[in-house]
């Protein structure tokens, strides 16, 4: 078991096996850990930090009057007691809606960037996906990373990965992740020589490929959600699914960290 030196915090601890132990799997909970709590929530934010989850996902939008908030749709119909688009609310109307568990309205508010990373620091990894095309926005999103000194826990998601030069020079010291859908995309990427971590698709997933991803020091990250989550609840035999027909994957999205924790733990993958 690694231990945290007094000067260190856990995030501080994270980041060193993100860049320097890649023989450790790490967990990355979507949308936060959303089981008892509603999903891009304060409180499934917390519960992840509780649960000692590596990486959390968040979902980055804006309001109306551009306050960046937290959720994964454009609408509010889905994850709120409310309706409509959420461009088309400002952010003292979107405080009157609750999230929504399970149906049901709960107490949690829709959080601000702020809120969420001033939450995480010290304690968690922060992967943002970023879903807005607004280059103002994003410039206020690396703002907000900055200002809150959470420089060095944040992954930044990009759907496309001709975008990563660009916005890796408003502040090299934000980890790029790239999507790669195909290998020539993979090739492209490493020519660049700027990821830490990219994200891949399984459809094209060869050892040779990700070996060659690994030899480079940049970190593999693949998603459990859907087949293998599925497969792991039906029949738990989905965790070894994946690492057997992937096994050179290094950073596992799922909508169930906790059981991925405890699996990687059990297996010898995962010592923090």
């Amino acid at each position: 078991m690694i231990q945290l030196s007094e000067a260190q915090t856990k995030a501080d601890k994270l980041t060193d096996i993100f860049i320097n132990h890649p023989e450790q799997i790490m967990v990355a909970a979507h949308r936060a850990v959303h089981t008892h709590y509603p999903e891009n929530s304060l409180g499934a934010l917390q519960e992840a930090i509780r649960l000692g989850i590596d990486i959390v996902e968040l979902d980055i939008r804006q309001t109306k009057d551009h306050v960046l908030v937290i959720m994964h749709d454009d609408k509010v119909d889905r994850t709120t007691n409310g309706k409509g688009n959420l461009v088309d609310f400002t952010y003292q109307q979107l405080m009157e809606l609750r999230l929504v568990q399970n149906g049901k309205p709960t107490d949690e508010k829709v959080p601000t960037l702020e809120q969420v990373l001033k939450m995480a620091k010290g304690k968690i990894l922060v992967d943002i996906d970023f879903k807005l095309g607004d280059e103002d926005a994003l410039k206020r999103t690396y703002k907000t990373i900055e200002e809150t000194q959470i420089t060095n826990q944040v992954l930044f998601f990009l759907y496309q990965y001709k975008n990563t030069p660009s916005v890796h020079a408003i502040n090299p010291d934000v980890k790029i992740m790239p999507r790669a859908y195909k290998q020539d995309d993979v090739n492209k990427i490493l020519d660049m020589k700027i990821a830490k971590v990219i994200h891949i698709d399984e459809k094209f997933y060869t050892d040779s490929l990700m070996k060659k991803i690994a030899d480079q020091h940049i970190r593999i990250w693949s998603n459990s959600l859907g087949t293998y989550d599925d497969l792991e609840l039906a029949s738990h035999f989905g965790f070894k699914a994946l690492l057997t027909r992937t096994k050179y994957v290094n950073v596992i999205q799922t909508n169930l960290p906790e059981e991925w924790l405890k699996y990687l733990k059990q297996t010898g993958h995962h010592q923090l």
